[in-house]
C-alpha cells in the first residue's frame, strides 16, 4: 500500500517505518532486535520467578522490582509484533484500532514504569533516612495499595489519548515515523485541529513522568543530605551503593524519553534518524538493561539466580 498524501481519508491503515534509508538491510537488523527481545523477556521472567518463589525476597524493595520487571515484560510484548514484523517480514500496515490499542499500552506501561521508579526512590529514601521505621511504613498492604495507585493513575491519564484520536479523520501522509504507534506521532496525521490533543498530551507527560522525575530528584537530594551527615565513610558508601541500581534504571528510562519528547514537540526539523534511535532506546533498552543491572548489583538476587541455574 502506498502512502496517501494530502487527501482526506478515514483509512483503516497506517504505515509503520523501520530505519529510514536502510530498508534493504532490515532483515539484518532483525537479529539484534530478536536478541534484545529474548534477553528482555527471559531476564524479566527470571526475576519475577525468583522473587515469587523465594519468601526471603518478599520485601518492599524486591516487590517494587517485580513490578518493574512486569512492566518491562509488558513493554516488550507490546512492541514485539510491529517491530519484528517490519524487520523480518516487511509488514508495515497497521489498522487504526490496533494502532490506538498499541499506543495506549505503550504510554500506559511507560507511565507505570515511571511511577514504579518513583516508588523505588521512596523505598531507598525511607531505608536510608528513616531505617528504624522502614518495615512499619512500607507494610505489605501499603505496598499493594501503592502499586494499585500506579495502575489507576496510568489508566486515568493515558486512556483519554486514544479516545481523543478516535474523533479525527486523517488526511496527511499515513506513514508514521516509528515502528510502533505513539500518540505524538499519530496525532500529526489528523486533518483536524489537534490543539486539545497536543495540550493534553503535554499535560499528561508533565503530570506523570515530569512530576515523577522531579520527586525522584528531590528524594535523592534528601538521601545525599542524610549520607553526608554519616560520620563513617564506609557506612556512607554502603548506603549510596544500595541506590546505584535504581539510579541506573532512572537514567536508562528517563534520558531517551525526555529527549524523544523534546524532539517531537520542539525540534520538528531534527534528523529522523535521531528520533528513531531515541524511540528504540526508550522502549527496548530499559527492559533489556534493568534485569541485568539489578542482577549484577543485588547480591541476594544474584545468589538466588545462580542457585536456580546451577541446580
Amino acid at each position: 500500500m502506498s502512502a496517501v498524501n494530502n487527501t482526506k481519508f478515514n483509512s483503516a491503515l497506517f504505515l509503520l517505518t523501520g530505519i529510514p534509508g536502510l530498508e534493504d538491510v532490515h532483515v539484518w537488523f532483525s537479529i539484534p532486535f530478536c536478541f534484545m527481545y529474548v534477553i528482555s523477556i527471559v531476564g524479566n521472567s527470571v526475576i519475577l520467578f525468583i522473587i515469587k518463589t523465594d519468601p526471603s525476597l518478599h520485601e518492599p524493595m524486591y516487590i517494587f522490582l517485580s513490578m518493574l520487571a512486569l512492566t518491562d515484560l509488558g513493554l516488550s510484548i507490546a512492541t514485539i509484533p510491529t517491530i519484528l514484523g517490519i524487520y523480518l517480514f516487511n509488514s508495515r500496515e497497521i489498522s487504526l484500532n490496533v494502532c490506538f490499542a498499541q499506543l495506549f499500552f505503550i504510554h500506559f506501561l511507560q507511565c507505570i514504569e515511571s511511577s514504579v521508579l518513583l516508588l523505588m526512590a521512596i523505598d531507598r529514601f525511607i531505608a536510608i533516612c528513616n531505617p528504624l521505621r522502614y518495615t512499619s511504613i512500607l507494610t505489605p498492604p501499603r505496598v499493594t495499595k501503592m502499586g494499585l495507585m500506579c495502575v489507576l493513575r496510568g489508566v486515568a491519564m493515558i486512556l483519554p489519548l486514544p479516545l481523543l484520536l478516535q474523533r479525527f479523520q486523517y488526511c496527511r501522509s499515513n506513514v508514521l515515523s516509528h515502528s510502533y504507534c505513539l500518540h505524538q506521532d499519530v496525532m500529526k496525521m489528523a486533518c483536524s485541529d489537534i490543539t486539545v490533543n497536543s495540550i493534553y498530551g503535554l499535560f499528561a507527560k508533565i503530570l506523570t513522568m515530569g512530576l515523577d522525575f522531579l520527586l525522584i530528584f528531590l528524594s535523592y537530594l534528601m538521601i545525599l543530605k542524610t549520607v553526608v551527615s554519616i560520620v563513617s565513610p564506609s557506612k556512607s558508601f554502603r548506603a549510596l551503593n544500595t541506590c546505584v541500581s535504581h539510579l541506573c534504571a532512572v537514567l536508562i528510562f528517563f534520558t531517551p524519553e525526555i529527549g524523544l519528547s523534546v524532539i517531537h514537540r520542539f525540534m520538528k526539523d531534527s534528523s529522523p534518524m535521531l528520533s528513531v534511535l531515541l524511540g528504540y532506546m526508550s522502549l527496548l533498552v530499559p527492559p533489556l538493561m534493568n534485569p541485568i543491572v539489578y542482577s549484577v548489583k543485588s547480591k541476594h538476587l544474584r545468589a538466588r539466580i545462580i542457585r536456580v541455574f546451577i541446580k
